[in-house]
């Protein structure tokens, strides 16, 4: 049976896909290895040096539905642009939030407490972070070799610094147990087989620049042309999760394994198999969580109160389908792609103590509007329940909880689970640009 990850060509691509990055189209494969790698460009010819370099190892997205070994993805933040020698015209031509980085949009974004910037761990929230090289690949051997390769290409490059290695690897579950990356949109003029639940593929334009978006024109594309066109822009945020806690919280919640389990898959919307509530809402059904014609064949026109599907819910929140929403907005344009990827060994679900292992999530969002629409998701649907008529209560998973938070289980009456912790902490992040393949040779002759 195919992995839910897998989608075929279903007509030939009408984007410049031999210009695309690999990333924006291609699901990393189910296991997966890999590496986040951040750079530091102390002279701007030896960054350009550099991009030359890795320029012919950059996967492009032609033939994204083959298996590819491994491939490597590479986005500059606009400090990398400016270490880079980027003309004024140039940079003054990105959007705002992009040019104030990550940790200056903080309240926006909502990272408070433990979360703000200063408590992040380096080089995130510095003006050094440039570059951002990642690897992904099949195989721990092709996982190895591509690093190597990449790594033999800095070494022989003085002038730019290594500042963070982070691997990772997983086998298509993430370190709370649950399948996870296998729920994205269809790009119009991709070539993807929409699957069933899909809906209508939406406009490249929302994904990649250059292209009309679902407002029918093209979203502003920074200058010069061959800079902007085929790149998007790229989101990236670590967390260290606290599994031990949520298992706990689970516990002590709940009596039964059976009970913790549906417990669990209603702040998700999942079970751990990745098989919809809105499908088997009762009990967990693997087999749906492994059929991609099944995993997200549903929605929630039979469910608006949330007895199946809470609709505080984790996957209700980023992506409300159908839900009628108290405060409405186009659910089209803030659609992402989403390549993240789990770091560290999962911890079993009657492991109650913390052993103080790194192990957490790297979100990872790709779309022409990923920035705003990050800050939008994170101050109104991760952040708030507003939207939802939820008042203040918050994402059950991600979201930074406030003391006496609660999570609510619909029904009659509806169970209000109370003092629901914080079960990720942000460790730091970035805004980055993923420039098209034509945009990083030129960036590496100028």
């Amino acid at each position: 049976m195919p992995s839910p990850l897998f989608r075929r060509l279903r007509r030939p691509p009408t984007l410049d896909l031999d210009d695309i990055q690999a990333t924006l189209l291609r699901a990393r494969p189910e296991p997966y290895f890999g590496t986040h790698a951040i750079l530091e460009i102390t002279e701007p010819a030896a960054g350009r040096e550099l991009l030359r370099r890795l320029a012919p190892r950059v996967t492009s997205a032609a033939r994204w539905d083959e298996p590819q070994p491994s491939w490597l993805a590479l986005a500059i933040s606009y400090q990398g642009l400016v270490a880079l020698g980027l003309p004024e015209t140039s940079l003054a031509s990105f959007p705002a939030n992009f040019r104030a980085g990550m940790a200056a949009r903080a309240e926006r974004l909502r990272d408070t407490g433990v979360n703000a910037p200063e408590r992040w761990e380096f080089p995130f929230g510095t003006p050094r972070v440039h570059v951002a090289v990642t690897v992904f690949a099949a195989s721990e051997d092709d996982w190895r070799a591509e690093v190597a390769a990449y790594e033999k290409e800095l070494g022989e490059v003085p002038g730019v610094r290594l500042l963070s290695h982070q691997d990772f690897a997983a086998d298509g579950f993430n370190v709370f147990g649950y399948r996870d990356g296998f729920s994205q949109p269809v790009v119009e003029g991709s070539g993807a087989e929409p699957l069933p639940g899909d809906g209508r593929p939406i406009k490249a334009g929302e994904f990649v620049l250059g292209y009309p978006s679902e407002t029918g024109v093209p979203l502003p594309v920074p200058a010069p042309d061959v800079l902007g066109r085929n790149g998007t822009y790229v989101v990236f945020r670590k967390y260290h999760s606290h599994v031990a806690a949520f298992n706990k919280w689970l516990h002590d919640n709940a009596s039964t394994e059976a009970e913790r389990e549906l417990l669990a898959a209603k702040l998700v919307g999942r079970w751990r198999s990745g098989a919809p509530l809105a499908l088997t809402p009762e009990r967990d059904n693997p087999a749906i969580g492994e059929d991609p014609n099944r995993i997200n064949d549903f929605d929630y026109s039979a469910d608006p109160r949330g007895l199946r599907t809470p609709l505080g819910s984790h996957i209700r929140r980023m992506n409300p389908r159908d839900t009628k929403l108290t405060v409405l907005t186009d659910v089209n344009i803030r659609r992402i792609i989403r390549r993240g990827t789990s770091y560290g060994t999962p911890l079993p679900p009657d492991r109650v103590k913390d052993d103080r292992k790194p192990r957490g999530l790297d979100f990872i969002a790709l779309g022409a509007r990923a920035i705003d629409n990050v800050e939008f998701l994170q101050s109104e649907w991760v952040g708030s329940g507003n939207f939802m008529g939820l008042g203040k209560e918050k994402d059950p998973m991600i979201s930074l909880q406030d003391k006496g938070a609660y999570f609510t289980v619909p029904g009659t009456p509806p169970r209000r689970v109370q003092n629901i912790q914080s079960f990720n902490t942000l460790l730091g992040g970035e805004y980055f640009f993923m420039p098209s393949l034509s945009a990083i040779r030129w960036l590496g002759s100028n």
